[in-house]
């Protein structure tokens, strides 16, 4: 493709990501997006832009987060079709996916409207199932190549570490870390730890939308995750280890411990040419996001 990328919400965590990979795209904010649409030329747009956050958070503002994510999603879809815009590739999220008892795993493209989705954050993930429809839509309306992916568990540089409304990963990497460099002799974590959970790099969706870019127009979404499945436990060791804490990890088995296991099947991706060892392993994964938090900390998203 000829025509230059344009990527909403470029300065989240998947944003800032593709700022170190693809540098020559444009990151508009809000305002400058609905400019740059006026220009004449086509242009590709990779729309990242959401309204994010933890269990505690979409279910404490589950209207706001259907709110918000509803009126970005419409907004910026409809007025890259009324300017013509060459092609859309937005990102939703494994939460789009129903629950149990709903669908089968792994998570297959084909299950996504098979029933509703997990009550805590039915909000966002509505919001963003909606997506899916729009881009069908105006697909088989107005002939627009919108395209959807979908991504498991994200994490990396510039994630926010927010103890109330960050995912797992950031907000261990915090608790870890504050816990060393305060000298506490312990670390408490919910639930038992025995929860499985996938895990992709942000970097890594990066690469992966770049090459939906080039190599995807199929009016279904595409789930882009990687599908290696670690325990919450595993998870919690690789951070000790990474940011050097010898404390306890004391597993509060009197708070919940969330859904076993949530897999996900990534073989159409696969079966675009994309290989599973251009994922990154998640240990070196974090071990780039532990020495990036150590460096930027207290200055990071959530903290200060």
């Amino acid at each position: 493709m000829n025509c230059k990328h344009m990527i909403t919400g470029g300065s989240g965590m998947v944003g800032t990501a593709f700022k170190r990979i693809s540098p020559e795209a444009e990151y508009p904010n809000r305002k400058q997006f609905y400019n740059f649409l006026f220009d004449p030329s086509n242009k590709n747009i990779i729309h990242l832009a959401a309204k994010v956050g933890g269990v505690k958070a979409n279910t404490e503002e589950i209207a706001q987060f259907y709110y918000e994510n509803s009126s970005i999603n419409q907004k910026i879809l409809h007025d890259a079709y009324l300017r013509g815009a060459n092609k859309v590739l937005s990102l939703l999220s494994t939460c789009v996916y129903p629950d149990t008892p709903y669908i089968n795993y792994p998570l297959t493209e084909e299950q996504l409207h098979l029933g509703p989705p997990h009550h805590s954050n039915f909000g966002y993930a509505y919001a963003k199932r909606m997506v899916d429809v729009m881009s069908r839509a105006y697909r088989q309306q107005y002939g627009c190549n919108f395209i959807t992916a979908i991504p498991n568990n994200l994490y990396g540089e510039n994630d926010n570490f927010d103890l109330e409304n960050s995912h797992v990963l950031p907000a261990l990497i915090r608790k870890v870390w504050e816990a060393k460099i305060n000298k506490k002799p312990s670390v408490f974590c919910w639930g038992d730890g025995s929860p499985l959970r996938e895990f992709t790099y942000s970097e890594d969706i990066a690469r992966i939308l770049l090459f939906l870019m080039e190599n995807y127009n199929e009016p279904e979404p595409i789930n882009i995750g990687n599908t290696d499945e670690y325990s919450i436990k595993e998870v919690v060791e690789m951070i000790c280890d990474e940011l050097e804490y010898d404390g306890e990890i004391v597993w509060q088995t009197d708070q919940p411990s969330g859904q076993h296991r949530k897999p996900s099947s990534n073989q159409k991706l696969l079966d675009l040419g994309w290989k599973k060892e251009d994922y990154t392993p998640l240990n070196e994964g974090l071990k780039k996001t532990c020495e990036w938090f150590k460096i930027n900390y207290p200055n990071v998203r959530g903290v200060y």
